[in-house]
Formats: C-alpha cells, sequence, structure tokens
C-alpha cells in the first residue's frame, strides 16, 4: 500500500480486536504509527503490537487504559505523545453493546453505554485537543447506523450512538481551523460477539435488508477511517455510512 501517512502517529480506542483491529491494520500499512489502546484485551492487543512491529519496527504501542476513568484518558494521550513524540490523529472505536429493554433498564447500563460510547470520546477528544491542534490533525468516531433508526431492544446503544453523532458535528465545530472530526456509521459488518440472542433467520433478514445482499468486512470500516484521515482535506462534520446501502433500503 501507498505509504502515505508516513510518519503520522494515530490513536485508536478497542484496537486489539475486532473493527479496531482491521483499523489498526490498515493505518499501519498506509505508514502510520499506531497507539492501540485497550481495556482488558491484552493477549489480543499485544499480538497486534508484535504483528505490526514484525512488519515495520518500533511502529506499534500498546496502551492500557479503562475509557471509563476520565482521569485515565488526559494519561493515555501524554503517555501516546511521550511515546512518538506527536498525535496526528483519534480513532473513537471503542464501545459497548447489548441489548437494554425499556423496562429492565438501570443505572449501571446507562453510565457503561453513554459512558463507552459518548461520554469517553468527548474527553478523549478533550485531552487530545491540543496536540491534534499542533498537527493539523483529525479524529474518525465509530457510530452506528442506528443512530438514525434506533435499534428495537438496544435504546441505550441507540441512544448513545445518536449523541455521538451529534458530538461529531459540534467538535467539528469547536475544533475548526486546524482539527477535521468526521465519524463512520457501520451497517452490517461483524455480528456481536455477545450476539446470542440473534438467531440465523433474524441473520439472514437483516442482511436480506442491505442493498448489495451481503455483509460487510471490517476493513469496508478501515479503508472509509483511512480515506477521512488521508485524503479528505476538505472534509469536516460528516457521518459516512457503510452499511450496503441498508440504511437508504426503508
Amino acid at each position: 500500500m501507498e505509504q502515505g501517512m508516513q510518519g503520522k502517529v494515530i490513536l485508536v480506542t478497542g484496537g486489539a480486536k475486532r473493527v479496531g483491529a482491521a483499523i489498526c491494520r490498515r493505518l499501519h500499512a498506509a505508514g502510520a504509527r499506531i497507539a492501540i489502546h485497550y481495556r482488558s484485551s491484552d493477549q489480543e492487543a499485544l499480538a497486534l503490537q508484535q504483528q505490526l512491529n514484525d512488519l515495520r519496527p518500533n511502529s506499534a504501542s500498546v496502551f492500557q487504559a479503562d475509557l471509563l476513568d476520565l482521569q485515565a484518558l488526559p494519561q493515555l494521550v501524554h503517555k501516546v505523545v511521550k511515546q512518538f513524540g506527536q498525535l496526528d490523529a483519534l480513532v473513537n472505536n471503542a464501545s459497548s453493546f447489548y441489548a437494554t429493554l425499556l423496562a429492565d433498564i438501570n443505572e449501571s447500563q446507562w453510565h457503561d453505554l453513554l459512558g463507552t460510547n459518548l461520554k469517553a470520546p468527548l474527553f478523549l477528544a478533550q485531552a487530545a485537543a491540543a496536540e491534534l491542534r499542533r498537527s493539523h490533525g483529525c479524529i474518525v468516531n465509530i457510530t452506528d447506523i442506528h443512530a438514525e433508526r434506533p435499534m428495537h431492544g438496544h435504546l441505550l446503544y441507540s441512544v448513545a450512538k445518536a449523541g455521538l453523532v451529534a458530538l461529531t458535528k459540534g467538535l467539528a465545530q469547536e475544533m475548526a481551523p486546524q482539527v477535521r472530526v468526521n465519524a463512520v456509521a457501520p451497517g452490517v459488518i461483524v455480528w456481536p460477539e455477545n450476539g446470542a440472542w440473534m438467531d440465523e433467520e433474524q441473520r439472514r433478514k437483516i442482511v436480506a435488508h442491505t442493498l448489495l445482499k451481503r455483509e460487510g468486512e471490517p476493513d469496508d470500516i478501515a479503508r472509509t477511517v483511512a480515506f477521512l484521515i488521508q485524503d479528505a482535506p476538505y472534509i469536516t462534520g460528516q457521518i459516512i455510512s457503510v452499511d450496503g446501502g441498508r440504511s437508504v433500503n426503508i
């Protein structure tokens, strides 16, 4: 791949596995140095770090932090800058996802789902703002097509992602003109790890509702993130849906 991000330093939250790992690999292949954030997936994070450093020595490091701990967020940014000397982009990918039925919603679920999907991206952007302004960098948030049309049985998650859409547009205003802020809204990319509630028939119906009649791949999201970081200097405040056309196939 063309080394268009040579020398750039990018922090990817939740970067150890699934879509986050695909984003790390894609940005690394484009020449970036990668700060892989994880909360508890230490084995996956260390394995990915090793893979990337085998390809290009000293190009990836891991950083552990609980994003629900607001005091940890400035420390995370500080550690990344201390390790690499700069920060050029932040990808807010880390996310909690599980069902919350209205009758059963509790405050703990509120703090977790709103915390990981909305609160942490806000305060991490705040912590990274000075460095991103210095580098004329950018932020890419990972939202969800269900921010527009809430997913039945997932009220809190849908509300949190809708808030992240608003945060994306608000940050684009607040951080302009030095920093661009955009978001990618995935559709059917990878099925939830805790998706036992979703049987094969339900999955078939979801895929059938896409215009392309197939699932996407994690690299579909990673390619779009890379585009927004590397090839979109005049795009900010935008949400790009990567969903096979599902969001328009009403």
